[in-house]
C-alpha cells in the first residue's frame, strides 16, 4: 500500500512549521535532523484516516497527528542511545550526529512540542500520557527482563510498538469528536496492526538486506533484544502468519466501530494488510 499522500503532505507541512518556531538554534537542528529524516510516518497517517473516517475533518487531525509523530520520533533517540545503534533512516542517529547529552536534550525537545499540540484537548492528552506510560514501562520491562516466551513477548510489543499506535487512532477519532465505543474500537484497531507491525520489523530484522531496510540488520541477535524469532520458536515464515493473525484482529475491530468515510475506512483496511507485507 502506498501512503494516501495528501494526508501525508498535510503532515509534513504542518511538521515544518512546528520545527520551525523552536528554539535555540542548537535544538532546532538537532529536532530537524531527527524528525525531518524521512520514516514512513505511519502512526500520524493513521491519525489522519481515522478522524476521516470517523466523519471528522483531516484538518482538525493534524495537529494530534504530528504530536504522535513526534513522540516516536523521541522514543526512536532513546532506542537509538540504548542501543547504540548510529543509523536510523538510512542517516546517523542523533546521538551519532551530535552526541549523547544533545541527542537527549533533543528528545526531550521533541515530547515538549508535541504535548504543546496535545495541549487544547484533555482526551487527546489522556490518551497520548497512557501510550507513553505503556512506552515507559515496556522499555524497562526489556532493560532488566526479556522476554521468554510468545505471551510475554505479545504484551511487550503491545506496549512498546501497539500502545502509540493506539493512541494514533484514538486521537483521530478523538479530532472527529467520535463516541467512547468508536474511539476504543479504534484503538484496538491500531494497536493490533502496531503489533503485526512490530513483529514483521522483526522478521525484516532477521531476514533483510540493511541497505534496503535503511538501518543495520541483525541488530535484535547482536544486541539480544526480544525478537519473535529469537524469544519463541517460530520461524521466520511462522511469524509472519502471527502478524497475519493480528492484522485480522485489527480489522474485525475496524468492522465495530462507527465510520461514515468509505475511503478513508478502506484505506485503514489497506494498512492492516501493508504492514505484514512490507519490506523496508
Amino acid at each position: 500500500m502506498e501512503h494516501p499522500e495528501s494526508r501525508r503532505a498535510l503532515v509534513e507541512e504542518r511538521l515544518e512549521r512546528v520545527l520551525d518556531r523552536v528554539e535555540p538554534t542548537e535544538l532546532a537542528e538537532e529536532v530537524r535532523h531527527v524528525a525531518l529524516s524521512g520514516g514512513k510516518r505511519v502512526r500520524p497517517t493513521v491519525t489522519v484516516l481515522s478522524c476521516e473516517a470517523a466523519g471528522g475533518d483531516p484538518e482538525d487531525a493534524v495537529d494530534f497527528a504530528v504530536g504522535v509523530e513526534l513522540v516516536h520520533d523521541a522514543s526512536l533517540v532513546v532506542d537509538d542511545i540504548i542501543d547504540r545503534s548510529d543509523t536510523r533512516r538510512g542517516s546517523p542517529s542523533a546521538w551519532a550526529e551530535f552526541g549523547y547529552s544533545p541527542a537527549i536534550v533533543a528528545s526531550d525537545g521533541l515530547i515538549g512540542e508535541a504535548f504543546e499540540l496535545f495541549s487544547p484537548d484533555p482526551r487527546a492528552m489522556e490518551a497520548v500520557a497512557d501510550a507513553m506510560v505503556e512506552l515507559g514501562e515496556g522499555e524497562a520491562t526489556e532493560l532488566v527482563a526479556s522476554p521468554a516466551n510468545r505471551e510475554e513477548y505479545m504484551e511487550l510489543a503491545r506496549r512498546k510498538t501497539g500502545a502509540l499506535f493506539r493512541a494514533a487512532a484514538e486521537l483521530g477519532a478523538i479530532a472527529a469528536d467520535a463516541d467512547p465505543a468508536t474511539v476504543e474500537a479504534f484503538g484496538e484497531y491500531a494497536e493490533k496492526v502496531g503489533v503485526a507491525f512490530q513483529i514483521r520489523d522483526d522478521v525484516l530484522d532477521a531476514t533483510a538486506d540493511a541497505d534496503d531496510l535503511g538501518k543495520p540488520t541483525g541488530q535484535d541477535a547482536e544486541m539480544g533484544r526480544p525478537s519473535i524469532v529469537q524469544v519463541t520458536d517460530l520461524d521466520a515464515e511462522q511469524a509472519d502468519a502471527l502478524a497475519r493473525e493480528e492484522s485480522e484482529g485489527a480489522l474485525a475491530a475496524l468492522d465495530r466501530a462507527e465510520t461514515s468515510d468509505p475511503t478513508a475506512t478502506e484505506y485503514l483496511r489497506d494498512l492492516a494488510a501493508f504492514v505484514v507485507t512490507r519490506e523496508h
